[in-house]
């Protein structure tokens, strides 16, 4: 194959496939701790909440049902990481600032109305059963997020 020909295939695959250059992608360097952070978290949210949603609905709905969704926001948040690109990063940082109004929003809530929350939640407290790494979760997120735009990964 000529080197025009190699240069054109070469230039539509990195369009197909996005800027999959290691120093770009989402889930690379930090990103890869920040992947692995929010897997395991969208697997103990999910885990915890289904577990409650079906033996448990009738003690606590309310923390319950807001335990499922802070899995479906870190199953998000996850995906997008690893999938990558441009609209994906842009998706993870709406995400990631939804996710942070929902740590500090239950976790005021609880404070202020602690009787609302027969149980707690992954974001009651700010995270504090779980170490205060969901308040501090979303805001690593959006420090990574902002610098993979930049382009200085």
């Amino acid at each position: 194959m000529s080197e025009t020909a190699q240069e054109t295939a070469a230039d539509g695959a990195a369009r197909t496939t996005g800027d999959r250059h290691p120093a770009t992608r989402l889930g690379a360097g930090p990103g890869r701790l920040l992947v692995t952070v929010y897997g395991v978290f969208t697997v103990a949210a999910a885990s915890r909440s289904v577990y409650q949603l079906l033996a448990q609905f009738d003690r606590a709905p309310l923390a319950y049902v807001l335990s499922a969704v802070s899995a479906l926001v870190y199953g998000f948040i996850t995906f997008s990481l690893v999938r990558g690109g441009e609209g994906a990063r842009r998706a993870a940082v709406v995400c990631c600032a939804l996710e942070l109004l929902g740590v500090v929003g239950i976790g005021t809530w609880t404070l202020v109305d602690p009787a609302a929350f027969a149980d707690s939640t992954v974001w009651s407290y700010y995270g504090m059963d779980y170490l205060f790494i969901p308040v501090a979760l979303p805001v690593t997120g959006l420090m990574w997020l902002r610098r993979a735009r930049t382009g200085t990964a």
